[in-house]
């Protein structure tokens, strides 16, 4: 199937798992675990895995892109927490349809500047636009406490003097959480469904309980992001066969069943997200 519009995804109504792209059994799980689930899902390829592929986005964009246009679910291609301008500028030309401008770490009137002309840019080029406010813990520098969530008074305001088409905001979960025992401010979400007139973005959701997850997409959560969660289902995979199997070389001995247990994954949280 064509790859399809992040912007036509997030729109349809519901929410929409997205998850990271590192490596092509990456893509195959997620598209696997679309098909198996019946439902859409958004690919996502960060600025970190564009850096571990040798700073070359063309190669992991053009598999990952392969891989979802050979399947019959419904993805979407995203390119996610872009800091570098001219990573941003690289995004149309490899069918990138969405962006996530991450202007986070800046000052506030320098995010708001910054993530403003990446929006126009992107927007002449109908690039759909998400940027973040408030810090999602587990990146290093941050913390995650209540005094860094997202305020909605400045969310609404940011989202006005940026033209951003979505926002991802710190409301309990954490980037890189290997135990969901996470815990969501879900009157905060409310406030925020409430004051910001752009879908919501929740980071860190590998991290967050199923039961967490359909309360926020209840409160107003539409995106939801995992990363993590697969990463674990992956490596765990492989280190519990090579130490059962000590002797094997062929890698595709260990990735068979790895992708296999990621594109379980994949599943269930789409199911979670989207009973």
């Amino acid at each position: 199937m064509p790859l399809v519009h992040t912007r036509e995804l997030i729109t349809a109504g519901g929410a929409v798992c997205a998850f990271n792209v590192i490596t092509v059994e990456h893509a195959e799980a997620i598209a696997a675990g679309a098909e198996s689930a019946g439902r859409p899902a958004v690919l996502q390829i960060s600025e970190n895995a564009v850096k571990f592929h040798g700073g070359r986005l063309g190669p992991i964009a053009a598999a990952t892109a392969a891989v979802a246009t050979a399947s019959s679910a419904r993805l979407s291609l995203h390119l996610d927490h872009v800091e570098d301008e001219a990573l941003l500028r690289l995004a149309h030309a490899h069918g990138f349809t969405s962006v996530m401008f991450d202007a986070s770490k800046l000052p506030y009137g320098d995010n708001v500047k910054a993530t403003a002309e990446a929006a126009r840019w992107s927007h002449e080029r109908d690039i759909w636009v998400e940027a973040e406010l408030g810090r999602v813990g587990g990146k290093a520098g941050d913390a995650h406490t209540p005094g860094v969530r997202t305020d909605p008074a400045e969310a609404a305001t940011y989202v006005a003097d940026t033209s951003v088409d979505a926002l991802a905001v710190a409301v309990g979960s954490t980037h890189a959480m290997t135990a969901r025992t996470a815990t969501l401010d879900h009157a905060l979400i409310a406030q925020l469904r409430e004051a910001v007139p752009v879908p919501l973005v929740l980071h860190g959701s590998s991290g967050v309980p199923d039961t967490e997850l359909r309360c926020a997409v209840a409160a107003g959560m539409t995106k939801i992001n995992v990363g993590t969660a697969l990463n674990q289902a992956y490596t765990g995979t492989i280190r519990a066969f090579l130490e059962a199997h000590p002797s094997t070389t062929d890698p595709r001995k260990y990735l068979t069943p790895a992708r296999a247990a990621m594109t379980e994954t994949v599943a269930g949280f789409l199911h979670a997200v989207n009973p």
